[in-house]
């Protein structure tokens, strides 16, 4: 039998939150490919850092059970029998959602959740959702993978995969662990980027003129591409065989996975196979460009 996810909190009203959260974090299981089949649904709301309420409850799915989904998430028809099903908790589960900012790892969980209320002709639940995911990607560009249970083991949190109440906890403390490691705060993450800021045009002379640079750990229009462009150099997306110099930038929040960091990686299999890319700190071109050196 499935058990629930171990926490170290006592048990709270999961319809009276013991302080407002700054954020909630939802995940669901569902019993087949029908993403309105949801069996488990955990919440978890988060203040400061940590956490301040946890709802979990299994669902009647009022759906057939696939044998995929219960070998991934370990329920079965059994385990929901007699437990409520999605139109008897949709409004504790509103209650939690509506109006606050809500944290799902990928946008499955607000698929299914559209898709339980359509189904039950009931109200849509109106919350503003961030993706987890593209935080991660952003904050752990080295990592290889940015699912949970690999996020989970990164940040050495204590995690049960395909459990909702355990994967919603951790999906909380990868935003987090992102806004400590970055910097940026809910909001910034919740901004949407700024499409009217653009790359700097190189300037017509200067020591990097003709040289097509990328920039590993910091936005193409940041402090450190205003300052190349103005030596010359042309500010490009990313690594491709055209790149003359990868520069790791000194604002880069990588630390010492900054090798396994894919634009990385690229540069050097280029230069291994012959290509003229140079990768240089952000600090070693500075000093290059002050003694009148040029890359390459």
């Amino acid at each position: 039998m499935k058990l629930p996810d171990s926490n170290p909190l006592p048990a709270l009203d999961p319809a009276f939150p013991s302080e407002e959260p700054d954020f909630v974090v939802v995940d669901v299981e569902t019993a087949c490919a029908r993403v309105s089949s949801i069996c488990q649904i955990g919440i978890v709301g988060f203040r400061e850092g940590r956490e301040v309420f946890a709802y979990e409850t299994l669902v009647d799915p009022c759906d057939e059970f696939s044998t995929f989904n219960i070998r991934i998430h370990g329920i079965s028809p059994e385990h929901v029998a007699g437990k409520p099903n999605f139109g008897q908790i949709h409004a504790v589960i509103a209650g939690h959602l509506t109006g606050r900012v809500t944290v799902a790892h990928s946008g499955f969980d607000k698929g299914a959740l559209a898709a339980a209320c359509r189904i039950g002709g009931l109200d849509p639940i109106e919350t503003t959702w961030l993706d987890s995911v593209r935080v991660a990607k952003r904050a752990w560009p080295q990592l290889a993978s940015h699912r949970l249970n690999v996020l989970s083991r990164h940040l050495g949190l204590r995690h049960r995969h395909h459990d909702a109440l355990s994967d919603a906890r951790a999906a909380g403390m990868v935003i987090v662990r992102a806004m400590e490691e970055t910097g940026i705060d809910l909001k910034g993450w919740m901004a949407k980027p700024d499409k009217s800021r653009k790359v700097p045009t190189a300037a017509a002379q200067g020591p990097l003129r003709g040289q097509r640079v990328a920039i590993l750990g910091e936005a193409r229009d940041g402090i450190l591409a205003q300052f190349l462009a103005g030596e010359g150099a042309r500010i490009v997306s990313g690594v491709g065989t055209t790149t003359t110099l990868l520069v790791v930038s000194a604002r880069h929040s990588l630390g010492r996975w900054v090798t396994a960091e894919a634009q990385y990686r690229k540069a050097e299999d280029l230069r291994r196979a012959g290509g003229r890319i140079e990768i240089l700190t952000e600090a070693e071109l500075r000093t290059r460009l002050s003694g009148a050196g040029v890359p390459g």
